[in-house]
């Protein structure tokens, strides 16, 4: 595997700042080999296993990035904070890249123990999680293991 240097390496957050920026937010983005060759990226929502270092998101079980998934499993999955002021007009943000490979769950006790993980981490009672997996089958889990994960602090002054 070739993966690039960070060229502004003073800027590059440790892994432990990445995980924790995973952890924490709710939206990334997923990028893809789409249809052609063009790229198609797409903002999800996700669920980082630190114990497994695998990113989890549903999606329907058909569509552009399941068809572009069974094309080629190679994908790129960006994530980036809220940012903060500082003070003046200037700006911090933290951003994570990741690179991985994914695939599709098939192996239904590993889906639903994966999808109950999932929804915890947005739906705020037991009960509406318990709704929300009566869906299950309706759905594909994919799972992407992360292969190099590099995060940075940029400030935008």
């Amino acid at each position: 595997m070739v993966f690039r240097e960070m060229r502004r390496a003073k800027q590059a957050l440790t892994q432990e700042e990445c995980a924790a920026i995973l952890r924490a937010e709710r939206r990334g983005t997923l990028a893809v080999i789409g249809d052609g060759g063009w790229p198609y990226a797409v903002p999800l929502n996700y669920w980082y296993d630190e114990a497994e270092n695998r990113l989890y998101f549903h999606c329907a079980k058909a569509g552009h990035k399941l068809d572009a998934l069974q094309a080629c499993d190679k994908v790129c999955f960006t994530v980036r904070d809220g940012g903060q002021s500082a003070g003046d007009w200037s700006f911090y943000v933290k951003s994570v890249i990741v690179f991985g490979r994914a695939r599709i769950v098939e192996d239904a006790a590993v889906k639903r123990k994966k999808a109950r993980q999932f929804g915890a981490k947005y739906i705020p009672t037991e009960e509406e999680l318990e709704r929300e997996l009566l869906s299950i089958d309706r759905m594909a889990l994919v799972e992407i293991s992360v292969e190099h994960m590099t995060g940075k602090l940029v400030h935008e002054k």
